[in-house]
C-alpha cells in the first residue's frame, strides 16, 4: 500500500472554545484530486489550513509525505492558493514577477533564476493560458485572471501537491476552463490535489473524489454528488455575486 501524501487523524479544531472541525480523518493518495464540497461555514477552509499548519490542531494529527506536520519542512513540494480577495488597490508587479515568485522555496532567495527557473515560469504561464500577458501589471487583469496567475505561480515551483481553497469562486468562464485544463496536466505529470470547491463546474471531470463536510464533520467521502437545485440547470454559470469577476488586488492589506 503506498504512502498517504496527506493523512488526517481525529482531527479536531476550534476557535474561542467553538469547535470548528470536530474528529475528522481525511486521506490523500498520489494522484488523487480531492474535493472538499460544503456549505459556507462548514469547516473546509479551516480543514486545509489545519492541514498545512496555518491553523492549529486541538485533538488530531496531520502528516505530510508521511511525516509529522510539526517535523515537515520540505514546503517547496506543495503549492497552495488561498482564497481569492478583492481587495483595493494594484499590486506594483507584472504577472511573470509574480509567477516568479513561486520559485523562491525551491530554488532559494539568494541564488539568482537560471533557465530551468525561466523554463518552470514560462510553463505556469501557458498552462494557466496567460502567456501573452506575462509583462503586465498584475493590477490590469481581471480577477480570474488574477487568480490564474495566483495558480501559475503555485504550479511554477513544480510542487508534488497542490492545495487550493475555491480556485474558481466567482471567476469567468474562460479562467475556469483554463484552470481545469491546468489542473489535468498537473495531474497527468504525477500531481495530487486538494481543493475546496463551492460548486465544481469544469473542474468535475477532473475530480476523483469528493469529501462533503458539513457541521464540522464528514457526511460523504466517495464519488462525485450530482448536482442538485439551480446548480443543475445547463444554464448555471458558476459566476456568483460573493465574488465578483472585476479588476482587484491580489492581495488584502
Amino acid at each position: 500500500m503506498t504512502t498517504p501524501v496527506i493523512a488526517v487523524r481525529h482531527a479536531t479544531v476550534g476557535y474561542d472554545g467553538r469547535p470548528v472541525l470536530r474528529d475528522i480523518s481525511l486521506t490523500v493518495s498520489a494522484g488523487e484530486v480531492v474535493a472538499l464540497l460544503g456549505a459556507n461555514g462548514s469547516g473546509k477552509s479551516t480543514l486545509i489550513r489545519a492541514v498545512l499548519g496555518l491553523v492549529p490542531l486541538s485533538a488530531g494529527s496531520v502528516t505530510l509525505f508521511d511525516r509529522p506536520l510539526r517535523r515537515f519542512r520540505q514546503w517547496e513540494r506543495i503549492g497552495y492558493v488561498p482564497q481569492r480577495l478583492g481587495a483595493g488597490g494594484g499590486v506594483p508587479a507584472t504577472v511573470r514577477e509574480v509567477v516568479a515568485s513561486g520559485r523562491l522555496a525551491r530554488r532559494g532567495v539568494l541564488r539568482p533564476p537560471g533557465r530551468a527557473d525561466r523554463a518552470a515560469v514560462d510553463a505556469a504561464l501557458r498552462a494557466v493560458g496567460l502567456a501573452d500577458r506575462a509583462a503586465d501589471p498584475v493590477a490590469t487583469l481581471s480577477g480570474g485572471q488574477q487568480q490564474r496567475t495566483l495558480i501559475a505561480r503555485a504550479l511554477a515551483g513544480q510542487p508534488e501537491l497542490l492545495v487550493l481553497d475555491e480556485p474558481t469562486a466567482g471567476v469567468d468562464a474562460a479562467s475556469q476552463e483554463a484552470f481545469a485544463s491546468a489542473l489535468r496536466d498537473f495531474v497527468a505529470g504525477g500531481g495530487t490535489v486538494l481543493l475546496v470547491a463551492h460548486e465544481l463546474g469544469p473542474l468535475r471531470p477532473v475530480i476523483t473524489r469528493c469529501v462533503v463536510v458539513h457541521q464540522g464533520g464528514v457526511c460523504h467521502d466517495g464519488a462525485v454528488p450530482d448536482p442538485a437545485g439551480h446548480h443543475a440547470e445547463p444554464d448555471h454559470d458558476h459566476v456568483h455575486p460573493h465574488g465578483p469577476d472585476e479588476p482587484a488586488g491580489l492581495w488584502s492589506n
